[in-house]
């Protein structure tokens, strides 16, 4: 390979961190691939922030210490205020209202691009409060799991609704849904979680608070901390949620069959 240029560098370390969020490479790192000087990649690593800053691209972090670097943050602009309201706009469509007061959201929730940036989005909050892992309940709560832990540098754990004999012996909590006051189960294979650790609960949906709240249950069990609660939607009603505390990027206020009408709003720390 020949001398690289330094725009061909610059290039090349945008794709690479931007494609690992929350990973930190090394300054060797970069030196090796490119067979240059650190100082050469102190450099590179100004230009790049000058032009994340410039055009709101996000955060490129420099990490001291011993086993320090550089990585790539996700971050919120004005420009995810309108990506939410757009959001809330497509949602508050009469056509999308379900009989039972539901609204249809799937085509917007298997999006890569869209579920992509709530993962950011929701990743950004909890962050500081550096996770272990990301946890959901199957099904849908999967995509949003899986983008949050993306931004995270963190993997997934997936509770079930039923055992799966392939996967081995499993801890399992009765809990009581919140919308329907049934009481349902869900478990966690035992080695997916280990004494001490902390997980960073995710899910598409929350009426109530149940699901959520059997999801701390279950993390209990494992005598697990709590790194957060995160939810793509939330409704206004119930006002009083069985978790306190939770960020949700949209609030469903309404729902109304019979006047054909829904309204889904940005969740007020967005809107601030």
């Amino acid at each position: 390979m020949g001398k690289i240029r330094r725009n061909e560098r610059i290039g090349a370390m945008v794709k690479i961190l931007c494609s690992h969020p929350n990973k930190i490479f090394t300054l060797n790192n970069f030196c090796e691939m490119f067979q240059t000087a650190k100082s050469t990649i102190s450099d590179d690593v100004v230009i790049i922030r000058e032009i994340f800053n410039k055009f709101e691209l996000g955060d490129i972090e420099t990490v001291v210490g011993a086993a320090g670097g550089v990585r790539f943050l996700p971050k919120l602009f004005e420009k995810d205020f309108e990506f939410i309201q757009d959001i809330c706009d497509k949602l508050s469509v009469p056509d999308r209202i379900l009989p039972g007061g539901f609204l249809y959201t799937s085509d917007i929730l298997f999006m890569p691009d869209v579920i992509q940036k709530f993962g950011e989005m929701l990743a950004t909050q909890f962050q500081h409060t550096n996770p272990d892992f990301v946890i959901t309940v199957e099904t849908k709560g999967i995509p949003i799991a899986l983008m949050t832990a993306r931004a995270l540098n963190r993997p997934v754990v997936l509770a079930r609704r039923e055992n799966k004999v392939t996967e081995g012996s499993t801890v399992s909590i009765n809990y009581v849904s919140a919308s329907s006051k049934r009481i349902q189960t869900m478990s966690l294979v035992k080695r997916a979680v280990q004494k001490g650790q902390k997980g960073l609960i995710v899910d598409d949906f929350m009426k109530g608070g149940g699901t959520a709240r059997g999801l701390m249950e279950l993390l209990h069990e494992f005598e697990a901390e709590i790194a957060g609660v995160g939810v793509i939607i939330s409704t206004a009603d119930p006002e009083e949620k069985l978790v306190k505390d939770y960020k949700s990027l949209m609030v469903l206020k309404q729902v109304d069959e019979v006047q054909r009408k829904a309204i889904v709003e940005p969740s007020s720390w967005i809107r601030k």
